[in-house]
Order: structure tokens, then sequence, then C-alpha cells
């Protein structure tokens, strides 16, 4: 393998004793890049506060979506991480993570101040904590502000874009080159990241996959990286195509010593990157996991992903750059597998010849930044034929899905003009999108999701266009066809006069709402832009910087501009066939092997590249008449309906509990109020400058899928997706709704689960936007409306989704494990197709209102509001809606409600259940579940964690026992034994924190026994799915791994769990899972996202347990925890015989799954007799997921 590429990336603040920043402004990032002689090492310094394990897996595989982990740095010669997900954090959808906001339309030139670097905080201009000799600093270009009247537009837009102001680079004197960027948050933290110009690209044709296993074998085979793990520091590391990257995230200094953590940081990355330890036991170790995460991977999803991409043909998007080794590793999982097998997986009959006898391979040309790519460029007066649209057929694949797409060199975004640029495509995507959300009215939408994107891709050069369609399979020529005839409508006709303004102003809105917020956006996302941007050519700006240019070139934007960006944009599908037209760089169409239809089951799906092109075509031939204006509302409550409303209800505030006097409690250490109106509302709010001018609001209603009843099975679940699709509130349109929402900025999400429905508001608090959002509320509570086609669209979503969940191994897996578990009780599964055909407007509409009343409501709120503000909206919109009719038959239906139960079972077959999948790779996964308590103690068969029982010294009475208990204690007496016992209740959150303390030990022993030492698998975790309402709750171990090593994973991970007692925790693991718990938490204080899951069920009657000390006391609690309070919750999780049930699922060719025993094969049961589907999964649509999860 080449060996001429590396990259080193390092994040730190600067260390105390060259700087007296406060805790806030101690943490830096920053980052250096290198390039020596024989390649690149980048250093970053930076911080970041929580892991995206999941998230990275996908990336290390094939290198495609790519995400960095903890607080990243930049190179220079760095290219943008996104690869496949082209809708998200792009330049173009972000308008350069400083220019992606909203204003008003009519807006003029002005200077924002921005950030300043304040004395005490780390900065570049201060760098004498790095080696003076050896720093040959540089700064950054000077910045340039935007004045009002400064030039004439045409002559202002010419001007280059200021540089960020606080972003400094430079160059040391062996060649490392470095970027450094001040930034505070999380505080007290540094990400240290390594990163090598080395990666899958540079392997020749029989190293298929050492580059991963590399990087495997040196990071976890590092003993000073192990010297890290007491230290609260965590690491990670991962591989793409062309970098591999070693990463720290550490406190400033050790905790309890205060001994300073960069230089240990940086010596284990030394050791990891230029002294690596290839020990023989762990290449044979990581040989297994490198294979085991593979096939962990190679989901069907990411499988079609893949062929969106690359294809198997010429009519691939970047197929004419799989000439080289990279080929084999972007294409399919089941092409590369072999390969990737026969290199790591040892011995095989055909033994490659030894090194020595191998030709010296070729060497492959080498880029800077990106391998060299072949671009067939889609430009106007670039001749070339239509592609032939490429087909990947397979038979897990449940719905059509076809992606067009477009190539064009990347327009570097430099000047003014340029920023403009991005302005009106961003317009012209925001336009797009809501003109095909509108296609929903229809009762019967001909289509699942219809999206259109336009991205810079540093990674290969290029800009990307895409026009992605999803429909059921028997739909597909007709989603085409509105997909095509959207774009062809913008194309000729552009955007109205009230588009333009609507989504201008929005924009503009974003903008300054990221402006306000520059202190406080997180490491991770700072550094993610300047990476990305600087890959691609363009200049990186700060929040300020890029709202101000904005402000700037907002004013000279015109529909005629608008207009010919989306003649410019959209072309290559408008045009489609004609020979003036650019040609599309790729048609990839990714469908199933059969459809179901009702009455005939499953049948074969025909379909041609002929039919294909002749939908597009036949749908840009129908002639459009130019979109029509909407009528947006101002505000959806008027002045004089309000008026009217608070003198008919008269609202008011009243005591917060019953019985008492208070009408406010305020709590001074966490800054929580806790109200009551007099409808029987509870509120709860919190004022944090955590989101500048931002804010969340979260409405919880108790009941959830818990209350539903066995003849209206899915009633709650499907009655909140139908309102959610239909939309509609008071006297407004759906779409007048959307508008509204758009306008003001607000972000809405409605979903249901086993215990609560949710409605989940993020709103920015300029031009009223707090306001609009209560308004928003108030109608959904007051004036909601029930459409039959919504509650189409809502049972077409379910059953799809039902219908897909036995061609995922995942699911059919979850799905089997779920059923034996609980015995087949619906309200935790996913509703199934006879029970959905059951379900009729009224029936849905009862179920939801039934929950959605006064009483049985509790809204919190977390925001940058004032005290007047927030309680005006609360008592004008809120204390306005009507109150609760019939409290007691809310009650009567409260009692009826049936617990959730894990039945323990005799039967092995029914504990132990195995699935096999038909797929043409090779694939295994496996759940062990049993039952736990809940959040707050709370057994289903009456037991308590959250008290402790202790036996009353026997020279007591009973008497002297009673008056010598505390407030609180009580006096028992326990069946079948003597002598009385005191009842002592614990901190009502006990349970909770021994519980997630237990479950991060389990997982470290997982990792350490399942992964490390055994090398069973790459992926093994443990969770618990706890209730907040319900009593009870259950633990979940998720394992993936080979199916000849599944059976021996899933044991291993058993033992594990099974054997806390006779391999005793130990006092380090205790506080290792403290340390990591505490950072977490302190870094999660800084999201207003976290403060709204603290404060929900505050005042919830149904979750009685919890108050204010439950966030007041969580530190404290994790200080006082010790080793019997973790081994206290172990003894309630259930782990016999009959309580674990376990199912693994096998996916290949092999009738038997691969390990000799008989296993149910899905296909052969009808969806019709399977009488639940998978909970955990979404579908893809308008609105909120409804569906249930087996873990969270």
């Amino acid at each position: 393998m080449a060996a001429h590429c590396g990259i080193s990336r390092i994040a730190i603040p600067a260390p105390p004793a060259q700087c007296t920043a406060s805790r806030d402004q101690i943490s830096g990032k920053r980052s250096c890049s290198l390039v020596g002689p024989s390649g690149c090492v980048a250093l970053s310094i930076s911080n970041h506060d929580q892991q995206r394990r999941k998230n990275r897996l996908k990336s290390r595989i094939l290198a495609s979506k790519f995400r960095l982990e903890g607080g990243v740095l930049y190179d220079s010669s760095f290219h943008g991480r996104r690869f496949l997900d082209r809708s998200k954090g792009s330049h173009e959808q972000r308008l350069s993570s400083c220019c992606c906001s909203s204003s008003t339309a009519t807006t003029r030139m002005q200077a924002v101040a921005r950030a300043s670097v304040g004395p005490t905080e780390p900065q570049a201009t201060s760098l004498k904590w790095l080696n003076d000799e050896k720093v040959s600093e540089k700064d950054s270009e000077g910045d340039e502000s935007i004045t009002n009247g400064m030039l004439g537009i045409e002559d202002h837009l010419k001007n280059m874009l200021p540089s960020h102001p606080k972003l400094h680079r430079g160059q040391l004197d062996n060649g490392l080159r470095y970027v450094i960027l001040p930034n505070k948050v999380p505080p007290n933290r540094f990400e240290a990241h390594m990163e090598m110009h080395v990666g899958s690209v540079d392997e020749e044709e029989h190293e298929q996959g050492i580059a991963h296993m590399i990087e495997h074998v040196t990071f976890l085979g590092s003993k000073k990286r192990e010297k890290l793990l007491g230290t609260g520091a965590r690491s990670n590391a991962y591989t793409d195509f062309h970098h591999t990257v070693f990463h720290v995230h550490s406190p400033v200094t050790a905790q309890g010593t205060n001994e300073p953590l960069l230089p240990l940081v940086l010596d284990a990355l030394h050791e990891i990157a230029f002294k690596p330890k290839f020990l023989a036991s762990r290449i044979e170790k990581e040989r297994s996991a490198v294979l085991s995460e593979l096939q962990m991977m190679n989901t069907i999803e990411y499988r079609v992903d893949c062929q969106a991409q690359f294809g198997s043909t010429p009519a691939g998007l970047h197929h004419a750059n799989l000439a080289s080794p990279l080929a084999n590793i972007l294409a399919s999982a089941s092409q590369q597998l072999p390969k990737l097998q026969k290199g790591l997986a040892g011995p095989t009959a055909v033994d490659p010849p030894p090194v020595s006898f191998l030709s010296a391979p070729t060497r492959k040309e080498r880029h800077a930044i990106r391998p060299p790519v072949k671009h067939s460029w889609s430009l106007p007066g670039i001749s070339g034929e239509n592609k032939v649209p490429y087909i990947f057929q397979h038979e897990l694949l449940q719905n059509f899905s076809l992606n067009l797409f477009c190539k064009t060199p990347i327009q570097r975004v430099q000047t003014y003009s340029d920023i403009r640029d991005v302005l009106m495509r961003r317009i012209v995507l925001s336009t797009y999108q809501f003109r095909i959300s509108t296609r929903y009215k229809s009762a019967n939408p001909p289509f699942i999701s219809i999206e259109l994107d336009h991205s810079d891709s540093g990674r290969e050069g290029c800009t990307v266009t895409t026009l992605a369609v999803t429909a059921e399979p028997k739909d597909w020529s007709g989603a085409l066809k509105v997909a095509v005839q959207e774009i062809s409508r913008l194309k000729e006709h552009g955007v109205t006069k009230g588009e333009l303004a609507r989504y201008l102003n929005a924009l503009l809105k974003d903008s300054e709402h990221l402006a306000a917020m520059i202190d406080s956006v997180p490491s991770i996302d700072n550094l993610d832009f300047i990476m990305e941007s600087d890959a691609v050519g363009h200049t990186v700006m700060d929040q300020q910087q890029g709202y101000e240019a904005l402000l700037a070139v907002a004013d000279s934007v015109t529909l005629e501009d608008v207009h010919a960006t989306a003649k410019s944009m959209l072309q290559y599908v408008a045009d489609f066939g004609d020979s003036n037209a650019p040609v599309p760089a790729a048609i990839v169409a990714c469908v199933p092997k059969s459809l179901h239809e009702n009455g005939r089951g499953d049948i074969e799906f025909k379909i041609t590249p002929d039919e294909i092109v002749e939908s597009i075509k036949s749908g840009l031939s129908e002639p459009l008449a130019p979109e029509a204006e909407f009528d947006v509302p101002d505000e959806l409550v008027s002045a004089a309906e309000l008026s009217t409303l608070k003198m008919q209800r008269k609202p008011c505030f009243v005591p917060v509990t019953d019985g008492g006097t208070l009408l406010k409690i305020v709590n001074e250490q966490t800054g929580i109020v806790m109200r009551r109106l007099s409808n029987g509302m509870r509120v709860n709010y919190k004022i944090t400058q955590n989101e500048a001018k931002g804010g969340v609001m979260r409405l919880v209603v108790a009941g959830g899928r818990a209350r539903e009843t066995s003849d209206a099975s899915g009633a709650v679940a499907v009655g909140v997706r139908t309102f959610s699709e239909g939309g509609v509130v008071g006297g407004y349109s759906r779409e007048q709704v959307e508008l509204f929402c758009v306008t003001k900025l607000i972000n809405c999400v409605l979903e249901a689960d086993e215990e609560f429905m949710c409605m989940d508001f993020h709103f920015t608090m300029r031009d009223g936007g707090m306001k609009a959002a209560f308004q928003l509320l108030h109608l959904v509570m007051e004036r909601n409306v029930w459409l039959e086609d919504a509650l189409d669209r809502a049972k077409q979503l379910y059953m799809s989704h039902f219908r897909a969940m036995p061609k995922s191994l995942e699911r059919a897996t979850a799905y089997k494990l779920m059923c034996a578990m609980f015995d087949g009780d619906e309200r935790l599964l996913e509703p199934n197709p006879s029970a959905i055909e059951k379900l009729t407007l009224p029936v849905v509409r009862e179920a939801v209102m039934k929950q959605l009343v006064t009483g049985n409501m509790e809204l919190c709120i977390v925001g940058d509001f004032s005290e007047h503000d927030i309680e005006t909206c609360i008592l004008d919109y809120l204390g306005t809606v009507a109150p609760e009719k019939d409290v007691p038959a809310r009650k009567e239906i409260e009692a009826k409600e049936k617990p959730v139960v894990i039945n323990p079972s005799p039967k092995p077959e029914v504990c132990n259940q195995k699935l096999f999948l038909k797929d043409t790779d090779e694939r295994a996964c496996a759940y062990v579940a049993g039952p736990a308590p809940n959040r707050w103690g709370y057994t289903v068969d009456g037991l308590d964690l959250n008290v402790l029982v202790e036996p009353v010294p026997k020279n007591l009475t009973e008497q002297q026992a009673r008056a010598l208990a505390p407030p609180g204690v009580e006096v028992i007496q326990k069946p079948g034994e003597t002598g009385s016992f005191w009842k002592r209740p614990r901190h009502p959150l006990y349970g909770s924190v021994a519980m997630t303390l237990l479950a991060e030990i389990i997982n470290a022993r997982l990792f350490t026994n399942v992964r490390d030492a055994l090398g069973l698998t790459y992926d093994v975790s443990f969770e618990f799915r706890l209730f907040d309402r319900l009593k009870g709750g259950w633990f979940v171990i998720s394992v993936t791994s080979t199916p000849t090593k599944i059976q021996r994973a899933v044991e291993a991970s058993i033992n594990v769990l099974k054997g806390l007692h006779s391999n005793q925790i130990t006092q380090r693991e205790l506080d290792r899972a403290k340390r990591i718990l505490m950072m977490r938490h302190e870094s999660d204080c800084k999201d207003n996202k976290y403060w709204l899951g603290l404060i929900t069920h505050l005042q919830a009657p149904s979750v009685g347990r919890k108050n204010v000390s439950c966030i007041r006391d969580l530190a404290y609690l994790y200080e006082l925890a010790t080793i019997d309070d973790v081994y206290n919750a172990y003894k309630f999780l259930g782990l016999d015989e009959k309580s674990v049930y376990t199912c693994i699922g096998v996916a290949g060719t092999d009738t038997d799954g691969g390990g000799g025993d008989s296993a149910l094969t899905l296909e052969e049961d009808t969806v019709e007799e399977l009488p639940v589907a998978l909970p955990g999964s979404h579908f893809q649509g308008r609105g909120m997921s409804t569906m249930t999860r087996p873990t969270t």
C-alpha cells in the first residue's frame, strides 16, 4: 500500500499555565495540518460534547457517509466529508453556515457587531503555548466590514468576501500546517485529531480492506491510548477513501489530580501514528472486527445508497472513477465482501502468492486533496448521449426510488456575487420543496417523497444536483411525472413574488438567528463547516459575517435573476432529451422484485429503462400553468378573537399544587419556574441563553398507545399521524399553515409513543416567532380539523411500513423478539394491516381527542425570552383553551389501562427465537432482552427500587420503631418474617442514576470481552428502555456479527450480563462510568432540547416521583453512588432462564441460516398472517413518525 500520505489533527484549548481564561473561555478549537516531504499531517484543536458513534459507522466501511467524531480540525488539503447524504450540511443548504438564515426581504446593508476575542480567551495572536522557535505564524486575511452605501451594488458584488476574523492559519518549520479557531462550547474540553492522508484509495488490488484494518490495529494496540481510559478522555478512529483519523476528546486536566492531559493525549496519538504496535493477537482480533463491521453496515438501504452513487455500469454517477482499486471499495458490499474476506479472512483454498513473488504494483496518480476524478459534466453545449437509466433490482427492496443526477464544476463562493448566487439557488430549492409538499392534498398521493438537492462535493471535486423520487412501486410513473412537471414549471415560469419575498425573508431570519448564536455554536459544527468550505475553495466566514453578506446582497435579488438561476439549475431535467440541454450524469433506479396487491399477494414487478425515459418525457410534455399565489396569514389568532376569548374564559394562574397557595414556584438553583392555569394545564419554563433569541416548547399529553383498546388497535398511532398529515387548523388550509411556519421560522413535530402524545416546537424570538408558535398550539387544541384524505394517507403509510418489515433483518429480528417477550401485546407493536383497515375517522379522532384535554396536559418551554413575554403568551393562548369537560370519564379510562407485562416463559423455544432472511449477502444480528424497572424504580410486580427496607432492631417494639422513624419512613411487616422493618424512601432519581451507571459499566465490559478479547463482534451495546408513566421497562443487548459467530456472540454477551456477581464491579469501573456520564451531562446542559427533556413531567400527575430535586441533585447523586447501589439496580433485572429472551437473525442464501439450526423464513408467512410489525423504524413522508421504539 502506498505509504506517502498522512494527516494528523488536534483540537485543544491553550493550557492554563499560558491562559487565565474562564471556564467558558478555556475551550478553544484549533487545528493544524502539516505537509511534509512524505505527506500531510494536520493538527486540529477543538472541543465537542458527544460521541457520534452510530453515525460514524457507515463512513468506516465504504467511507461514504463520512461524519467526524468530536470536534474536528480542518486542514487546507482536507475535502468535504459528506458523500452519499447530500441533503444535509451542504454549502448550498446552509448558505455557508454563516449565511443560511433569514430576516426581511427589504433589508438594507448594515454593520453587525462580530464576535470578539476576549483578552483572556485562547487566540492565535498568543501562541506561546506552542514552541515559539518552530512556529511561523500567519494571520488570516484581513477582515472587511460592510457599511451601508459603501459602493454601488454592481461594484460591491465584485468585492471579495471577508475572512473569518478568529480563524488563524500557520505552518511549523517541519512543514506542519495548522488552523486555529478559539471556541467556547463545550467548556473545559479539548479535541485532538491526528489525520493521516492515507486511506482505501491507496490500496492495491491485493490489499483490499487493509487501510481500515491498520486503523483498527494501530489504534486499539496502543498502550499509551489505554492510559487515557481512566482520565475522562474518550478516543476513537475512522478511515475513509484517503484519510485515516485518530482522535481524542478530553478534559483540559485530569479530574482529581489536575494534571494537564494535553501531553498525554499527544503522546498517545504520536504512538498510534508513528510508532504503532502490530501484535499478532491484535491483528487476528481486528481481522474479525473489520469483517463484522462490513456485514453489519451492509443493509439493503446502504446498498441502495451505493447503487445510486456508483451503480455497476457506466450509468452510475461516479462510475468513471471505478478503474482504480477505489472501485472495489465503492461498489456494493456484495461485490467487495469476497475480496475483503480473501484479503483479511486468513488462509483460503487458494492462498495468494507471498508478497516477495508479487510483481511490483503500479502506483496510482496522487492528488493533494483527492484521487484523480473523471467527470462527465452536465453543461449546455457539451455534447453527449443521454445516459440509459441503470436499474438495481433486489428482493429486499420495498419501494421504488430514482435519482437523476447532474454534475457541474464547483462555483467557489469568494465574492459577494457568489454569495448572492448561493442565496438565489437556495430560494429555488425552497420553492420547489414547498410546491411538492402541496401535492399531498390529494387523497392518494402518487409519491412518498420527492427531494431536490444542490450540493458541493469536496470529496469528488464537483457540484451535484439530485432529483430523488421515492414511491410505491405501483405509483412510480405518476410520482416521476409529478417530480419533473414541477421542475419544468419552476424552470419555465420561475418563482412568484410571494415565494421570493417569503423564502428570502426566511433565509435572512435564519442567518440572523445563527449570527446571534455565534458564541454558542459547538466546535464540531464550526469545524465541519470550515473543512467543507476550504475543501471546495469557499471563503470561510463566521456566522455574523455571513449574515452581513446576505444583508448586503438581499436587495439586489430580483425575480428575473432567480428565474435565470432556476433555468440554469433545472435545465438538465426540464429539457431532458433536448439536444442542446445538459445531459444528466446518471439516472439510477432501485426497485423491488415484487409488489403487493390486495387480493393477489406479491406479484412480479417489471420495469425497463425505456419506460423510465418515457415517463420523464411524458411528464415534461404536459402544458403547465404558472404557480398561483398563496395568501399567507400574518397571525393565526387575531387581536379581536383573543380579546373575545379572554373575556369569555378569564384565564388566570392558580396555585401550582392541589391545596397549596403559591401561584408560582421558582427554583433558584436551576432557574425552573412552575405555573398552573385555571383550565388545569400545567406549565414549566426555564429562561436560558443557550440559543440566543431562540426557544423550544413541548406539549405532553399522558396516555399514548397504552390506552388503545383491542377493538381499535393502532387508533392513537394512526390518529396522530392523521392529524399531522392533515395539517389544517381553524379556517386555514394546510398550505397556509405550512407557509405561516416557514415565514415565522417555526418547526413543529407531532408524535405518539406507548405512554404519551407529544408536540414539539422550535421557534425564534424574532418577528413574533414565539407568539406565532403559541397561536398555532392554541388552534391545535381549540380548532383542530380532521380530514378523511389525511386518514387515507396515514393508513397507506402504515400499511407500506408494515409490509416492508419482513425485508429488513434488524426489523424482522426485533419483531420476533418483541412478539415473544410481550406475548403479542399490540400496544407495544406496529398496527397490522387488518387493524389499520378497521380504523375510521371518528374512531381515530376520538382516541386522540379523549387524551387531548387540558387536565391531562403539561407544557414545557426553554429559551431566550423574558418572564413577561413568556407568561403573557401562556395566559393569552393557553389560558384561553377550553377546560376539560368530563374529568371522571378520563379517570375511568386511565383506571382501565392494562399494565405492560413481560411474562416469563417456561418454554425455551419461546425465549430463544431464530429467524432466517433470504438475501444475496450474508449478515447476522441478534437481540437479548428482559424485564427491568421503570425510570422511577417501579416494576410491574409491585417491587420498588427506590425504597430501602431495613430490619428494626429486635430490642425495639413496633410502637418504639414508629416513634423513632423519621418523617416519610414507615414501619412494615414482611410476610413470612418475624419482626418489624423500616421502609425508607430513597431519592426519586436513585433508581435512574443506578441503572444509568449499570448500563455504562455493562457496555464497557461487553466491548472488552465480546468485541475485544473474543473478537466475536464489531458492535455490541446494552440499553435500557425505561418507561416514565407505565410501571416496568426492559433492557436490550444488540449484537451484530457474522452468521458463523452470532450464536457465540450472543452467548458471550449473556455471560457478561449474568457475570457481574462472579466478576465483581471494581471502583475503577464505577469511577470511569461516573466521569463519562457527568461529562455528558455538563456538555448537554448547553443545549435547550436537553433542558426541555429535564423539565418534562415535573408536574405530570402520572409521573408522581419526578420533581425539581431530580434535576438539581443529578450531579450530587452521581458522586454519591456506590458499587452497592449499582448492584441494587442489577438485582432488579430479570436474568433467570425464563425471563431472558433472545432472537438471532441471519440473512444469506443458505436455507439453514448458515448455522446449522432451523430458522423461520419470513417469506413463508403472508403479510396478513403477521400479527404485528417491528417497532423502532421510521417510514419517510411528510410529518413526524409515530413509530414506537424497542429501545431508547
